[in-house]
């Protein structure tokens, strides 16, 4: 697939104000809005459901990383390592797998926080790159609107490759819940809501706190994920896309099933660990 934006796509050359202005221009170009017609979250893992328009159930892909260390991990004489990621991509439709793919790819850059996408979009893009099938959404292990710039990897991707896209973060990077996110029940949401650390007026809905499983009994809880558009998805509907595609675990299954893809291919390399 090429990529429609190809200027806006991760340098690692850049200086980390270079790549700060370029989240802005991302943030600029990124649509927080639904497509028309709307994606319909009913149709993404239900193989019963039949969409509006009559077409086949839209494929969804789940993205997520993991890496391998190199062996000598010492480091260069400026303190960085060569290590790799490991990008891997588990796509499905109506709830049945239909294809995975993973590539390995150089970490270019160390992490820095806010710059996530500059660091790991290189390798996802890499692995984007080996999908036979054309998703009609993606979903990312990261953050997409909620992020200091409001260009986290989801939207960073996402307007790259200019598809739907939605960021499934397991910790809130900035922004503030409206309500109390304790003890909540599974189903729950609770709009984030932009506050002084963002770019973005105060108040502006940025995503929603996700409560997509809890335990019955009181002993044990399970924290929400922060759910946000990436790129031509509302937060509405991208809260309710993970509610509909989460089957009885914390991550929606096209994340997850990434997960333990990306797992077990590092076996491959002689890596099953983290």
């Amino acid at each position: 697939m090429m990529t429609p934006r190809p200027d806006l796509a991760p340098d690692a050359t850049l200086s980390r104000e270079e790549m700060e202005t370029l989240q802005h221009e991302i943030a600029d170009v990124a649509v927080f809005a639904d497509d028309d017609p709307p994606l319909e979250p009913e149709t993404l893992s239900n193989p019963l459901a039949a969409t509006s328009t009559g077409d086949e159930p839209p494929i969804v892909a789940g993205i997520d990383q993991s890496f391998l260390l190199d062996s000598d991990d010492s480091g260069d004489e400026d303190g960085d390592t060569d290590d790799r990621a490991l990008s891997a991509v588990v796509a499905m439709q109506a709830g049945e797998v239909i294809e995975r793919v993973f590539a390995v790819t150089p970490l270019e850059i160390p992490y820095i926080p806010g710059l996530l996408s500059f660091r790991e979009g290189r390798p996802i893009l890499d692995a984007l790159e080996e999908l036979s099938v054309e998703p009609d959404l993606y979903l990312f292990d990261g953050s997409g609107r909620i992020h200091f710039r409001q260009a986290g990897i989801a939207t960073h991707m996402g307007v790259v490759r200019d598809v739907p896209s939605i960021g499934v973060a397991k910790s809130l990077l900035c922004g503030s819940p409206r309500e109390d996110l304790e003890n909540l029940s599974a189903g729950t949401t609770i709009p984030i809501e932009a506050t002084d650390r963002v770019d973005a007026p105060e108040g502006t809905l940025l995503g929603y706190a996700v409560q997509t499983k809890q335990y019955e009994s009181s002993s044990r809880y399970v924290n929400p994920l922060y759910v946000s558009p990436g790129h031509r998805v509302g937060p509405e509907t991208a809260a309710e896309a993970v509610l509909a595609l989460s089957e009885g675990y914390k991550l929606p299954e096209p994340v997850r099933l990434a997960d333990n893809y990306a797992t077990e291919a590092k076996g491959e390399f002689g890596d099953s660990g983290e």
